[in-house]
């Protein structure tokens, strides 16, 4: 099935990413939220990365403005999703309002429609559960900052159908992406082993073995990553981090995905990264 339109639930940073994307790879494309102040700050975001695109050469100003005329907006999910191709899911890692996003998108949805969900860590099982298509159902996981990232996780669930899979890798490859397909284990592929580095990381800082600096500069210069963890825990957000490896914890019995006190304390403290100005970095600056 070749997928034209879209309709993407949940406007935050995720959210208007791959909508951006989506209607970069010629979709039409809706993006929903439950306010209006929620999807003008989505709609900023994207205006912003299409702007940005421009100044460094890698979008057109036409490409830019098409783009953006792609993009519809609405407040009302069910209307939103009556005649559209793929619905993807991206609200906050808690399961139960992903359920009750599912309920709602099996029932406004065509038929015929793929029902995606953006989660990092959750049972792609569990959410399709709760719809009468879990053929139809697929993880498309996505990476922060979605126009950027070049890789895409697909997460088959145990009913998921090939022809899920591959639209999903088809509508991936008009993004511009590159695709992994993953078993429904727990936190996928790229989630587990993430995690594993940034919470080792955090404990390093916590028991004082070095700053939060000279910890990232060791893994971006010594091992070639693009980012190092800590840095990269600032941009995911500190709750995010905190939330995944509490489910990953809990569902592997691992001490590996322990979250350290370190990182409780902080987003107790409200610091949870970019979002909030304040992480193991000053994003103030």
């Amino acid at each position: 099935m070749d997928v034209r339109r879209i309709v993407v639930i949940g406007a935050g940073t995720m959210g208007a990413g791959i909508a951006q994307v989506g209607a970069q790879a010629g979709c039409r494309v809706r993006l929903c939220d439950v306010s209006d102040e929620m999807i003008e700050r989505g709609m900023t975001t994207i205006r912003r990365m299409l702007d940005k695109g421009v100044e460094r050469g890698k979008v057109t100003e036409a490409q830019r403005d098409e783009t953006l005329a792609r993009v519809e907006t609405s407040t009302d999910m069910r209307a939103a999703a009556t005649d559209v191709d793929l619905a993807v899911e991206a609200v906050p890692e808690q399961m139960q309002l992903k359920q009750q996003i599912f309920r709602a998108l099996d029932e406004a949805c065509p038929p015929g429609a793929f029902l995606a969900s953006n989660t990092s860590s959750l049972s792609i099982d569990e959410i399709a559960s709760v719809t009468g298509r879990p053929e139809r159902v697929v993880g498309m996981h996505f990476f922060n900052p979605v126009p950027i990232m070049k890789l895409l996780e697909l997460v088959r669930g145990e009913r998921t159908s090939e022809e899920t899979i591959a639209a999903a890798q088809a509508l991936g490859e008009r993004m511009g992406k590159t695709t992994i397909t993953v078993r429904n284990a727990p936190g996928f592929a790229t989630s587990r082993l993430g995690l594993v580095l940034g919470l080792e990381a955090i404990r390093m800082v916590e028991q004082g073995v070095a700053s939060a600096a000279d910890i990232d500069t060791a893994m971006t210069l010594g091992y070639a990553h693009p980012m190092g963890p800590l840095r990269l825990t600032d941009l995911v957000g500190l709750d995010v981090r905190l939330s995944i490896a509490e489910s990953l914890h809990e569902r592997l019995q691992s001490e590996a995905f322990r979250p350290p006190e370190l990182l409780r304390r902080m987003v107790a403290e409200g610091k949870l990264g970019k979002k909030t100005g304040h992480g193991f970095y000053d994003w103030n600056d």
